[in-house]
Parts: structure tokens; C-alpha cells; sequence
């Protein structure tokens, strides 16, 4: 806990055997109260190595993708009554040891969302990021800060603090079942008014690190163009989607 707040690390998974004890152990002790994990259909040992690291351990029947792993991970982690939910690659790609910063920044209501940039600080690049994505990160967010009239430095980060009251809100029930999914809940934060911070924070691509390849990230791109101009006419009232509903 932090300033007497639960805290709950949800762990979407998919073949992570290689990397999952290690992320897990690198979660700071004493300062999260549950972790679960939710395993998208895996075809390794994931599933056996969480349990045997006493994570809370859900199962998808078969792969339905990482837009779905995300809504049971938060679904389960309101369940328990989580004031705080740190969602956390279990691929190793950042770093565990951010999450007492994260969830602090979010404890002390200064944040209602905290994104993990790898952008900021010593740069993907450094870290390993391949430049053809390390291009369109930055092109995407861009575009995405001027349709949207903020400074984030990337929207692209699968390292996110949520606080309860911000996922109890966000509709991201409605959202994709794919990639895409992790835009859609940022532009639906901004969209609902909350509160967004940014924390820096390093990369480590590795042979073991989960990546999408080239077809589907061009897909996930126009998926992020799509959400960001949906989200800019529904904020000026020039449109109305499940995804940005009305508000009054």
C-alpha cells in the first residue's frame, strides 16, 4: 500500500514463460498488495509458472486477443477492490521497479492515469526499440497531440497506472479486443477530463520481448489515427460513439 491505498499489478500474458518470473520478482516487496496475472490462451508454461509464483491466475479458454486480456485484467482488479491498478508487461520490456513511483504519483491524487514513457530519458533506441517503430512512435504521437491538444511524449507505452475511480468511468468495456485497445483508453481518459502524467522510463527490448510485426502494427496505426479523430469530433460535438459518449 501507498498512503493507504490498495494497489493491484495486473499481468496480461501470452507465452511468457521465459520472462514472467523474472518481471515478477523484480516487483518491488511491500508495496503491492495482489498481482494478477490473465493468460490469453498461452501455448508455453505461463499458466504453471504463475501459479507456482502464487500470482492470482485467470485463463482465456483460447487467444482473444490483448485488447481482451486488458478489460479481465481490470474487470478482476476492480473485483478486488483496488484503488490503484499498475498494468505491467510480463515480457520484461520495462522495468518493475517504477511501479512504487507510479503508483505514488496516482496515491497522493496528483494523476488519475500515469503512463510509462519509453520515449523520455534515455530513449528507446538505447534500449533496443527497432527504428522503423521508434519512427512511427513518434510520427503517431505527433499527430495524436496535435488532434488531441496535448504534450505526451508517447501514447504508445503498455506500462500504465490507473486509479479505481478512472477505470470505474472509462468505458473501455466498448473498446477493441486487439492492439488497440491500449490507444482507445488513453484518448477516453483525455476525453472524460482525467488527470495524465508521465513518468520516464527505460526500454529493454530483448530476443524474449513481445512484438507485433510489421502488418499488424500498420493496422494498429490507422486503428490510432481513427480514435484520435473520433475522439476530437466527440469532444467539439460533431460526433457520438460508444467509445466517447456523452457526458451530460
Amino acid at each position: 500500500m501507498i498512503n493507504n491505498k490498495k494497489i493491484v499489478v495486473v499481468l496480461p500474458a501470452y507465452n511468457a514463460e521465459k520472462t514472467l518470473t523474472r518481471t515478477v520478482q523484480e516487483i518491488p516487496s511491500g508495496f503491492v498488495d495482489e498481482i494478477v496475472l490473465v493468460d490469453d490462451g498461452s501455448q508455453d508454461t505461463t499458466v504453471e509458472i504463475a501459479k507456482s509464483l502464487n500470482l492470482i491466475t485467470i485463463c482465456h479458454n483460447e487467444n482473444i486477443g490483448y485488447g481482451a486480456n486488458q478489460k479481465t485484467c481490470y474487470a478482476e482488479a476492480l473485483r478486488l477492490e483496488a484503488d490503484i491498478v499498475i498494468m505491467l508487461h510480463p515480457d520484461y520490456q520495462y522495468s518493475p521497479l517504477l511501479i512504487p513511483a507510479m503508483a505514488s504519483m496516482v496515491a497522493f491524487g496528483q494523476y488519475d492515469v500515469v503512463l510509462g514513457s519509453r520515449i523520455l530519458g534515455r530513449g528507446a533506441l538505447a534500449g533496443g526499440m527497432p527504428r522503423y517503430k521508434y519512427v512511427a512512435n513518434r510520427i503517431l504521437t505527433l499527430v495524436e497531440n496535435i488532434l488531441l491538444s496535448r504534450k505526451f511524449s508517447e501514447y504508445h507505452t503498455g506500462y500504465r497506472a490507473f486509479s479505481r475511480k478512472a477505470l470505474q468511468n472509462i468505458p473501455y468495456a466498448a473498446n477493441s479486443d486487439d492492439f488497440v485497445f491500449d490507444n482507445q483508453i488513453i484518448a477516453q481518459a483525455i476525453y472524460l477530463g482525467f488527470e495524465i502524467g508521465e513518468l520516464s522510463c527505460p526500454a529493454s527490448y530483448q530476443e524474449d520481448s513481445s512484438s507485433i510485426n510489421l502488418k499488424r502494427s500498420i493496422v494498429y496505426g490507422f486503428g490510432v489515427l481513427l480514435t484520435a479523430i473520433s475522439c476530437r469530433l466527440c469532444i467539439a460535438g460533431f460526433w457520438r460513439s460508444a467509445l466517447f459518449p456523452s457526458k451530460h
